[in-house]
């Protein structure tokens, strides 16, 4: 069995149905709490690497000591061919590692379900390819990707985020949003940190649960992907 190791940053951030869809394709999933202190392995025997999000800039390193490990865990991979998979934080992280820059409180932020489109790089991408040309997702971030690293093809984009989804090499991937999270995941959120940023967490929750049909059925299938490229 092919085994994924999956990096948490917070105590609420788990894989959830991604880490389920990669489960049930046969995959293994190792989740490491690191935000908990638990130390990463010395080596890594690992078929794949899955970083989580979290509410840090890849570097910030003074609240969130275990990101140095995390990147050099990703680049690492990045170097040997292992499979990535970035989510959020874990996608910036993979950009500022690979070359490309990010930065905090960056652009109007995004919240809630999202319509991304996808760009006519992802033709032949092993996960992107033959994807709705408009798809939702779930976004939840204030900062973000300002520049891609040398090389990386860009796969999706949305109107406020142009950074939605990128490859780096032939078999690391990050993207902005979630894929992980459905609409019970948007229903959990503080509703009043919500009001404070002008958003009615109703509606978000509401226009969730509508596009979640569709976009449950697209991320599936990229997770689908996934696992197989980390069963090679």
């Amino acid at each position: 069995m092919s085994r994924v190791l999956v990096v948490q940053n917070h105590a609420g951030g788990g894989p959830g149905r991604f880490g389920a869809w990669l489960a049930s394709e046969g995959v293994s999933l190792d989740v490491l709490h690191a935000y908990a202190g638990v130390p990463f392995p010395r080596r890594s025997a690992y078929d794949g690497v899955l970083v989580l999000g979290g509410g840090f800039l890849p570097d910030d390193d003074a609240r969130a000591p275990w990101l140095a490990p995390t990147r050099a865990l990703v680049a690492g991979a990045v170097e040997r061919g292992t499979p990535v998979f970035g989510i959020c934080l874990g996608g910036q992280l993979l950009a500022r590692v690979a070359g490309g820059t990010v930065r905090g409180e960056h652009g109007a932020p995004e919240f809630g379900s999202t319509p991304l489109s996808l760009r006519p790089e992802a033709g032949d991408d092993p996960l992107f390819r033959d994807l709705p040309e408009r798809v939702t997702a779930v976004e939840h971030h204030v900062d973000a990707v300002t520049a891609l690293p040398p090389g990386a093809a860009w796969l999706m984009t949305s109107e406020r985020c142009p950074y939605q989804a990128f490859r780096v090499g032939e078999r690391a991937w990050g993207v902005q949003f979630h894929p992980e999270a459905g609409a019970d995941r948007v229903r959990s959120w503080d509703a009043e940190r919500l009001r404070a940023r002008g958003l009615d967490p109703v509606a978000l929750a509401d226009r969730a649960a509508r596009d979640e049909p569709a976009a449950e059925a697209v991320w599936r299938r990229v997770a689908r992907r996934f696992a197989a490229v980390v069963s090679g």
